[in-house]
């Protein structure tokens, strides 16, 4: 169990860096001046030689990713050039409206994925597996904007139940913004539902295939405590591979959903960053993205040894 921790571990150190350091170099050879978009197209060569020496644009790549780095690792990153202020608070608070919305997604996938994965492998090649995998097929086709789109007329703007956007502020109205999340978290919601139970079935399917699973029915217990009890926990470790990725990919995949539906979380700001050129938001914003799918999944691989106890030995 701990050459298994301390290997996951060195793994991730090695793609964090991997990934800071390849994000840093593709923006750093970007064309554009910082110090000229700072200061403004009227700005003096002396000013903005003045300003680079001060941002410490003038210095080798080497120094400059070192002294970005280590910014990040002591909470003290790049300063937003168009809000003026440091980027890591800028995260922090869109991320207020990120992180709830991605956690309330992958509820909404995982309370509609598990159980229609778990019925159709019960049912399969009956009617009732046909149209789990008919929905499963429909939700892979759809977009997730357009699906956004659709939910706002219906239960904004036909029924009146939702608004069509915006975010009071859990500050203002927990519940209001608890309401404001449920439509977009419902969207990105489904459309990972049908990728989960694709995925649930097909492993159920092979799990309720073994002989341990044909040893249980022979004793005598029943099917409910068979596929619940012995076949789930197995067919459940594919699935949490899944699952983080998802989990990873909805603070990314945000950035749509948050404009339609006019969020201020991390999506919409790296939005406007790339529109205003705020490389620097950009810059710490995709590197957050980027070693969140992977601390995710992370965990999701130490979460293994607890499922099945194989793992434990490597």
């Amino acid at each position: 169990m701990r050459r298994y921790l301390i290997k996951n571990i060195t793994i991730l150190i090695l793609l964090l860096f991997i990934i800071s350091l390849t994000v840093f170099a593709i923006l750093f050879v970007l064309p554009g001046d910082p110090a000229q978009i700072i200061l403004g197209i009227n700005a003096t060569p002396e000013t903005l030689a003045n300003l680079r020496a001060e941002l410490g644009l003038d210095q080798p790549f080497w120094v400059q990713y070192g002294h970005w780095i280590g910014g990040l690792l002591t909470g003290h990153g790049s300063r937003s050039i168009n809000y003026d202020m440091p980027v890591y608070d800028l995260i922090v608070s869109r991320l207020a409206v990120t992180g709830p919305l991605a956690l309330m997604a992958i509820v909404f996938a995982v309370i509609i994925s598990i159980p229609l994965g778990i019925y159709a492998a019960q049912h399969q090649n009956r009617p009732g597996d046909l149209i789990v995998m008919g929905f499963t097929q429909l939700g892979l086709a759809t977009p997730e904007f357009w699906l956004g789109i659709l939910l706002i007329l219906i239960f904004a703007v036909k029924w009146r139940l939702f608004s069509a956007g915006g975010f009071p502020g859990w500050d203002v109205s927990f519940g209001g913004s608890l309401k404001a999340l449920l439509l977009p978290a419902f969207a990105l919601g489904v459309i990972r539902a049908s990728i989960i139970t694709r995925l649930t079935r097909s492993s159920m399917l092979e799990v309720l295939r073994e002989d341990y699973i044909r040893t249980a029915r022979a004793k005598g217990l029943k099917e409910r405590t068979v596929v619940y009890v012995h076949g789930l926990k197995n067919a459940l470790i594919p699935v949490l591979t899944i699952l983080g990725l998802q989990l990873g990919q909805l603070l990314a995949g945000a950035i749509i959903i948050e404009n339609v539906y006019y969020l201020p979380g991390l999506g919409r700001l790296v939005f406007q960053a790339i529109g205003q050129r705020d490389l620097p938001v950009v810059r710490e914003i995709v590197v957050f993205m980027a070693a969140a799918v992977i601390i995710v999944n992370f965990f999701v691989d130490f979460t293994y040894a607890f499922i099945d106890p194989r793992f434990r030995k490597r």
